[in-house]
């Protein structure tokens, strides 16, 4: 009776097995059937348009291509989204904060953290958080190492091509962005908006804490640190000295460590932080690139130049 048991037992065990067998079968068969793999890395996609849309970033293939300029794309929705620099069509409105219209769907999303501060894409190595990930990729570099693009006139390297173009116009005094109300010229895009809201009194960027209104970036920035001053979870084990990043956190313990990972390449002199090298380069170099709009007199560090205006101009910036 008791072997009977057993063997009954037995059989139904083996039973399950084979249904579960058969359903592992069925459910390969399924994403075999109803899905397809990239044969080159492995990637998987639902359906034939999205992997033949992923196949051109292996094949380098660039169907799509701008009548107006040449420029060729991938997919057609790049294309559609690029033209609207040629057209200056920008559907995507930032209705619940600033009205700021913008050209495609992410430019909108990406735009809308500077609202809510959302920084999603954080460094592995670091801790520093970004709003958008081209700026995570491009901050990775640093710590990689990889500065390719290099200065012709200094010697000064830079991680990418934009910023190479953006630095230039130190040596050359190009200022391709003009105010189209009183023809003040800028080096960078940035300044030229930042100039811009003197005329429009715009003050987009708005406090949820007090309700406090800025025009600029930086000043809602520097403002929104008194908020989080009493939010430091970042805390230095040897002193207890709290910081709200985790990168102020890693600068600060070289204090104690007296590590200094910073060296320069002509003379060996060490930094703990890498900003301190990059203006000690300059002292090789002879890179000056804050000048003084009153009188012209160019200086190698920021805090020089604003000493200089008390000094010389009684604070008087242009």
């Amino acid at each position: 009776m008791v072997l009977l048991k057993t063997k009954q037992s037995q059989d139904k065990q083996d039973i399950l097995e084979k249904e579960a067998l058969s359903d592992k079968k069925h459910e390969k068969t399924w994403i075999r059937e109803k899905s397809f793999q990239c044969s080159q890395c492995g990637k998987v996609l639902q359906n034939r348009s999205s992997i033949a849309l992923h196949m051109r970033t292996h094949s380098g293939e660039k169907p799509f291509k701008c009548n107006q300029c040449g420029k060729a794309y991938s997919s057609s929705s790049y294309l559609t989204r690029h033209k609207r620099i040629h057209t200056g069509e920008k559907p995507y409105e930032c209705r619940d904060h600033c009205g700021k219209a913008l050209s495609s769907l992410s430019s909108l999303k990406a735009h809308l953290r500077i609202h809510t501060g959302e920084k999603p894409y954080t460094c592995d190595q670091c801790g520093r958080t970004f709003r958008m990930s081209c700026n995570l990729n491009v901050h990775k570099k640093m710590h990689a190492g990889k500065k390719p693009c290099m200065c012709n006139d200094c010697g000064k390297a830079f991680r990418d091509r934009s910023c190479l173009k953006e630095h230039m116009r130190i040596h050359t005094g190009e200022k391709p962005f003009e105010c189209n109300q009183c023809g003040k010229a800028f080096r960078l895009k940035s300044l030229l908006n930042l100039h811009k809201k003197i005329h429009t009194r715009s003050k987009p960027y708005q406090c949820k804490e007090c309700g406090k209104a800025f025009s600029g970036l930086l000043s809602y920035r520097r403002h929104m640190k008194k908020h989080t001053r009493e939010k430091k979870p970042f805390k230095c084990s040897d002193c207890g000295k709290a910081f709200a990043r985790h990168v102020s956190l890693t600068i600060h313990i070289r204090t104690h460590t007296g590590e200094k990972p910073y060296e320069c390449d002509q003379c060996g002199k060490t930094f703990s932080v890498r900003c301190n090298l990059t203006v000690h380069k300059r002292v090789h170099t002879g890179e000056k690139p804050y000048q003084c709009n009153v009188c012209g007199r160019a200086f190698s560090k920021l805090l020089t130049l604003r000493r200089h205006r008390e000094s010389t101009h009684g604070g008087q910036k242009s």
